[in-house]
């Protein structure tokens, strides 16, 4: 039996996903070598705390922190980055969480950076302290936030996150001037591979990524990375420990992984890796480019659309159907295709990071088909 004959004997539909890497439906693919190393490597015995903790050096290597872990997922990584900051490496504390008392144990996070995997914090303890509104955050917001009970700073770097928060940098200038340190989700901020160490040399302490996007690794794998200390905390309530972070379990083969997939990711012509997607995204917008009202461009930056995509604009000249049938009527086609719809509430992209040639022919003759009906 094949994967695709054990995901139908299950009832499960293989999807086109043209949504990027969502983890909703299947993260991006893996490395075949790295699929290949992980089958191998998952016959094999070894002590998890070394393996744990040589991972650890060969990231800080590939990322300049002064340290490095591997955890489940980003979401995985910020429980851990928000159990670390609250209860360090005291075992008397780390036993209490997520019972915070007597800790400090408030995360002060900017209102523009509220997101629904702010959870994560709160199960490792954290009481989430907002800060400024949905337009604007203030310098002396976060000075007057902190006080006897911050154990943090949160901050998110995401693609359409409004640039209208306080910066990163002035973040962490406010919150070292008190020793509060600043913990980052960059989750899917991979590539550009020069984000793996823009955070930290803007001053953040601990960053997680995740380790199934963009880097191509094991799709339940992220990448801790940031100050020693920290991150020793961190990694002491994680898997093999029997603390919070137990759970949250990273299998050897995933570590290693994981590993293997950043080296492979550090080692790739990122110019050439763009000039692919920037391909395939340039189909979708030629072939759709002469449909009477749509508007169709080809975007790339470093905040919104870190890879190229063929963004669709459905403005006041459309006359065709909504946006959102369109949407839906491709999600339940005879091949579902996902597209990429975070945008404004006027747009859909294609995101083509998982496409293949072959399906970015079925993407365009879906939506060539559903745009002219």
């Amino acid at each position: 039996m094949d994967a695709m004959q054990a995901y139908e004997r299950l009832g499960v539909k293989p999807v086109i996903n043209a949504a990027g890497s969502i983890t909703k439906y299947g993260g991006t693919r893996t490395r075949p070598e790295v699929l290949e190393l992980m089958a191998e490597a998952a016959r094999i015995m070894v002590n998890v705390d070394e393996l744990n903790r040589k991972a650890g050096e060969e990231i800080a290597r590939l990322t300049g922190a002064e340290a490095g872990f591997v955890c489940s997922g980003a979401a995985g990584g910020l429980v851990l980055q928000a159990a670390a900051v609250i209860a360090g490496k005291d075992p008397v504390k780390m036993r209490q969480l997520p019972d915070t008392t007597g800790m400090k144990d408030e995360i002060i996070i900017q209102n523009m950076h509220r997101f629904p995997y702010e959870q994560a914090f709160r199960a490792g303890g954290g009481k989430l302290v907002e800060i400024g509104d949905s337009r604007y955050s203030h310098p002396w917001e976060l000075e007057g936030a902190i006080g006897e009970n911050t154990a943090a700073v949160a901050f998110l770097c995401a693609p359409l996150t409004n640039r209208r928060a306080i910066s990163l940098g002035q973040v962490c200038e406010i919150a070292h001037s008190r020793d509060v340190p600043v913990i980052v989700d960059a989750a899917s901020m991979l590539p550009p591979r020069a984000n793996l160490r823009k955070y930290l040399a803007e001053g953040a302490d601990m960053v997680a990524f995740s380790g199934g996007k963009g880097i191509r690794g094991p799709q339940g794998t992220g990448i801790l990375c940031g100050r020693a200390d920290l991150i020793e905390a961190a990694a002491a309530h994680a898997n093999p420990a029997q603390f919070l972070g137990r759970p949250m379990k990273v299998a050897k083969e995933e570590v290693l992984g994981l590993v293997t997939a950043l080296n492979m990711f550090m080692e790739e012509d990122e110019a050439a890796e763009m000039a692919a997607y920037r391909a395939l995204a340039e189909q979708v917008v030629d072939a759709l480019s002469e449909v009477p009202g749509l508007t169709i461009t080809l975007e790339h930056d470093e905040f919104d659309y870190l890879i190229p995509h063929a963004l669709m604009k459905f403005g006041p000249d459309w006359q065709g159907p909504s946006k959102n049938e369109i949407a839906k009527a491709l999600e339940t086609g005879e091949t579902p295709i996902i597209l990429h719809q975070l945008g404004q509430p006027e747009e859909l992209a294609v995101d083509p990071l998982n496409l293949t040639e072959e399906e970015t022919t079925t993407v365009i003759r879906r939506l060539r088909e559903e745009l002219t009906r």
